[in-house]
């Protein structure tokens, strides 16, 4: 669905992809799978995870606070950020979103604003999420619907899209 929307929007196939919180690589291995040729990039806060799998699975060790001082090669044309934004403050929140907003030419999926499958949305878990979507409106991004976002690259082709 993420690849379905980025590439709508993008009018292409999806070429550049960072994952930030990669963790084992599931999204990696995924997108290879429909996208073979795709230039991946993932960065990840476990140094385990950088150690075990950063070489052959292109992870580079980096926080989501501290992405702007990563020499990433962007813009991307998809950026998936799952469930990281749930552990971070919101000075590192809102200072990893800036980065992501200068970082995407495409879209940028946060499925960490949507209840975990087989839970009810609970309170707390509606103020997490307009928390979310407060800060990334903040960082100057534009929500597409499906907890995808763009910036400003393509919120004009998305307007075009709603309107029909």
């Amino acid at each position: 669905m993420v690849i379905g929307v980025a590439e709508a929007l993008l009018g292409r196939p999806v070429r550049t992809v960072l994952e930030v919180g990669h963790g084992d690589g599931t999204w990696r291995t995924a997108l290879r799978r429909v996208r073979p040729g795709v230039r991946y990039t993932g960065v990840d806060s476990s140094a385990y995870v950088v150690a075990r799998f950063g070489r052959s699975r292109g992870i580079r060790f980096g926080t989501f606070g501290t992405l702007a001082t990563e020499e990433l090669r962007g813009p991307f044309d998809l950026v998936v950020c799952r469930r990281v934004p749930d552990h971070l403050g919101p000075r590192e929140l809102s200072r990893g979103l800036q980065a992501l907003a200068g970082l995407l030419g495409g879209v940028a999926y946060f499925d960490a604003i949507a209840p975990r499958a087989g839970r009810q949305l609970t309170p707390g878990d509606a103020r997490q999420a307009a928390r979310y979507r407060r800060a990334l409106r903040r960082a100057g991004l534009t929500a597409v619907g499906m907890q995808c976002w763009v910036g400003a690259a393509l919120r004009d082709a998305a307007a075009a899209l709603a309107r029909g």
